[in-house]
């Protein structure tokens, strides 16, 4: 029925009005936690809403550049970095070419560091450093502002400086007491001193907070090149795993995997624009050649399957002018720079890839009781991989052939991302691609 009109209002609000009136009366109640609660009739009192108060975070700020997918590295001395003519130039062949990052000196063979750290127990590194970059942030900052990714290196324990100033953490003589130096001249501290472990990472954690995206670590290892039948090593000897090389050199990737993780740390910056999940930096580790092809420690400690679980990224040193003569048959490995890559890369990845070793790991576990034992072990992919390509004339003369030879033989092998190593900081331009190509499977 359609109404209309005045009066069909006045009826439609009689029928609203006495349908009211006929209703019994029904008490309307709500949840509030509590069953029994009945607010109708109830005096309650209506809490105005509160807002937090808004807390600005006032911190410095850190911008980082997030890691590339392909990193394609040259390699810059801290020297270089505090000659800003050179330094320019290096800058200048990033722009141009297909190189995407640079991996710069913090800490180098000598034991002395690039810039001025904020804390002292750095300071005296610093002070006494042949060069550096007292603009470190701000030269940090202007590679970020051309995307450039940039990746500290840390020499670990050859530290003639920290030896010469501590020698209690030093790598001895046989005779306990004398500090042991190799055939340069240059000391190294006991893998397994702890106390040096926390002074490692203090810099690390200056580095990462003055603006380096990446921290590479190199010389993680024991003494190779000096009179090893005149050495000896007191913390080892008296650790948890006496004399074991490995097992001591695992012990201290696990200890800086944890601490370089912890974002605590780093909190006294913010740390924006690092492409990933985390505000704490990338890790890598540099390791020996051989180290992919050989399940022998090398009498140094290095095993990459016991490397690999604590570090983002693990760089084998494959330079072929550091291999024995007669490499898998090569003859002259200088001669077949891509075929030692090739080969080298291709077997790192492979047990990189695969879920089971024959290396025991803390992190590994037997599988079995067969002889010779078998352990799993984490699996990663080719991402967990980075090439040290050969740009010096050690053991032969690396053109430009030979160097982009190398680069092809990590791409063949699986491996995309490379860094390239040229002491000098001169770099054949000629091997690279310009910067609008990739050269990736070529």
């Amino acid at each position: 029925m359609r109404l209309i009109g005045i009066s069909g209002l006045t009826l439609v609000g009689l029928i609203i009005v006495t349908s009211y009136i006929h209703l019994p009366f029904l008490a309307t109640t709500y949840d509030t936690g509590r069953p029994d609660a009945v607010l109708m009739g109830e005096s309650a009192t209506i809490q105005p809403l509160t807002t937090a108060p808004t807390v600005t975070d006032t911190r410095p700020v850190v911008r980082h550049v997030p890691r590339p997918e392909a990193v394609k590295a040259i390699y810059m001395t801290a020297c270089v970095a505090g000659t800003p003519s050179f330094r320019e130039r290096l800058v200048t062949l990033v722009r141009e070419t297909e190189i995407n990052s640079i991996v710069l000196d913090i800490k180098d063979y000598s034991g002395s560091i690039s810039f001025p750290p904020e804390g002292a127990a750095w300071q005296p590194a610093w002070q006494q450093s042949r060069c550096g970059a007292r603009d470190m942030r701000a030269f940090l900052e202007a590679l970020h502002a051309e995307n450039i990714y940039v990746i500290g290196r840390i020499t670990v324990f050859q530290d003639p400086f920290a030896a010469t100033r501590h020698p209690h953490l030093a790598v001895k003589r046989a005779d306990g007491q004398t500090v042991w130096k190799d055939y340069k001249g240059l000391s190294f501290i006991d893998v397994a001193a702890k106390e040096y472990w926390e002074h490692i990472i203090a810099l690390a954690v200056e580095s990462y907070n003055i603006g380096f995206d990446e921290l590479n670590f190199d010389y993680v290892r024991y003494p190779s090149d000096g009179n090893l039948a005149d050495i000896s090593f007191p913390h080892s000897a008296a650790s948890s795993w006496p004399n074991d090389k490995q097992a001591n050199l695992e012990a201290f990737f696990s200890h800086l995997h944890a601490a370089l993780g912890d974002p605590a740390r780093f909190s006294q910056y913010r740390h924006e624009g690092t492409g990933r999940a985390t505000t704490t930096p990338w890790l890598s580790v540099d390791l020996f050649g051989l180290t992919t092809s050989s399940y022998n420690d090398l009498s140094i400690g290095q095993i990459q399957e016991r490397a690999a679980p604590y570090f983002d990224v693990v760089a084998p040193m494959v330079y072929p002018s550091h291999y024995p003569p007669d490499y898998q048959g090569l003859g002259d490995p200088n001669d077949n720079p891509y075929a030692v890559v090739y080969g080298a890369m291709a077997s790192g990845l492979a047990r990189m890839q695969a879920s089971t070793t024959p290396v025991s790991g803390f992190l590994h576990e037997r599988i079995g009781t067969s002889t010779p034992a078998v352990y799993r072990k984490p699996s990663y992919g080719q991402d967990r991989l980075r090439t040290w390509i050969q740009d010096f004339d050690y053991g032969g003369d690396y053109d430009a052939a030979d160097v982009r030879a190398q680069i092809q033989a990590s791409y063949d092998a699986g491996v995309m991302s490379w860094m390239i190593w040229a002491p000098s900081n001169i770099y054949t331009r000629a091997a690279l691609l310009p910067d609008d190509e990739t050269g990736v499977g070529e």
